[in-house]
């Protein structure tokens, strides 16, 4: 790519996720997220909606900060697929020149988001957690030119045991990923309309046009724990499976649900639903209850920013306590029935 044309490339862009015609909550939080990029940029914030008749959810984007929408809408669009939605989002950058483009970090996105990078010859940053517009370098050296404006993507390294903050200088548009839960919508704004642009670069079906059989659907009756306003999260400390019983009494006496640990999820205690952390969900409860949970940094990353953290464990040197608000050292065996029982007595 041309340094020189940089300066032609405008805008924040967030990939719509829909899947059946409903859109995706990470929709949402991107377009949140975007806002706030573009009014440090002096600019806009553009949706890009790609499916099969899917123009009805245009006002539902505008109503969550989407200044335009670009609908790309095409019957081989009809269900998610890599290559022709590859070519649609690659298409949209190459025609309209974004900035910046946003993409979840859903089964989706994951797969998505890189191939368009390669595609539009640009560098594609993984799992963002933090995004804001800056200088880079971040501290002006000597020699080396600081570039401002710059979007800087801020993710866990190395298994999490650093932090990372990544640019893109030289090369438009600036990619990230984000995983749900990280980045929070923005309140709805009634009556809102967006500027619609329908663009279609042509789909034609090919050898790399995987042909989609049947879409079997997967019945679980597990809540979302990422809507939850109170989690009663245990690991590897609960002990077992039945002990997991003691956390479901208290998550039901306060009306909340039971979550976990990677621990658990790998000893197959718990479904992989109902996972918090780094490779589960990044949740935001009003409450979080870390019970037998170490706190290593990978589960911390999907929970610290829930607004009170209460701890249990007998180790009174787990990390968890230095995130949690309050803290009680001691066995969880004895601790969370007394705990349900008084709160019972209270709530009645």
């Amino acid at each position: 790519m041309n340094i020189m044309g940089l300066e032609q490339y405008k805008g924040v862009y967030v990939f719509a996720q829909q899947v059946d015609n409903e859109l995706s909550g990470i929709a949402f939080e991107l377009l949140g997220k975007a806002k706030e990029l573009a009014k440090d940029l002096d600019t806009d914030v553009t949706a890009v909606l790609i499916g099969n008749n899917v123009k009805g959810l245009v006002d539902e984007l505008a109503a969550f900060g989407a200044d335009k929408v670009i609908v790309v809408d095409d019957p081989e669009l009809e269900v998610y697929r890599t290559e022709p939605y590859a070519h649609a989002l690659s298409s949209v950058i190459n025609e309209y020149k974004p900035e910046i483009v946003l993409v979840g970090a859903t089964a989706i996105g994951r797969d998505l988001g890189p191939r368009v990078s390669a595609r539009v010859a640009t560098g594609l940053t993984a799992d963002c957690t933090v995004l804001e517009i800056g200088d880079f370098p971040l501290v002006a050296r000597p020699g080396q030119e600081q570039k401002h404006n710059q979007l800087l993507m801020t993710r866990p390294a190395f298994g999490g045991n650093t932090i990372a903050t990544i640019a893109c200088p030289d090369n438009r548009p600036q990619m990230a990923t984000v995983r749900p839960g990280v980045m929070q919508a923005i309140d709805r704004i009634e009556g809102a309309k967006a500027e619609v642009i329908e663009y279609n670069p042509g789909f034609t079906p090919d050898n790399k046009y995987v042909e989609v059989l049947e879409v079997v659907k997967s019945v679980v009756d597990v809540v979302d724990i990422m809507d939850a306003k109170i989690l009663v999260s245990g690991g590897r400390g609960v002990g077992s499976p039945e002990n997991f019983q003691i956390l479901k009494d208290l998550a039901e006496v306060l009306g909340g649900e039971v979550s976990c640990s990677r621990a658990v999820v790998d000893n197959g205690w718990l479904p992989r639903d109902l996972q918090v952390g780094q490779t589960g969900k990044t949740v935001r409860p009003q409450v979080y209850f870390a019970i037998g949970i170490s706190g290593a940094i990978q589960h911390v990353a999907g929970m610290e920013e829930s607004d009170i953290i209460i701890a249990i464990n007998k180790d009174e040197t787990a990390p968890i306590f230095e995130v949690a608000d309050y803290g009680i050292v001691g066995d969880l065996n004895k601790i969370v029935p007394a705990l349900t029982a008084a709160l019972k007595a209270e709530l009645n």
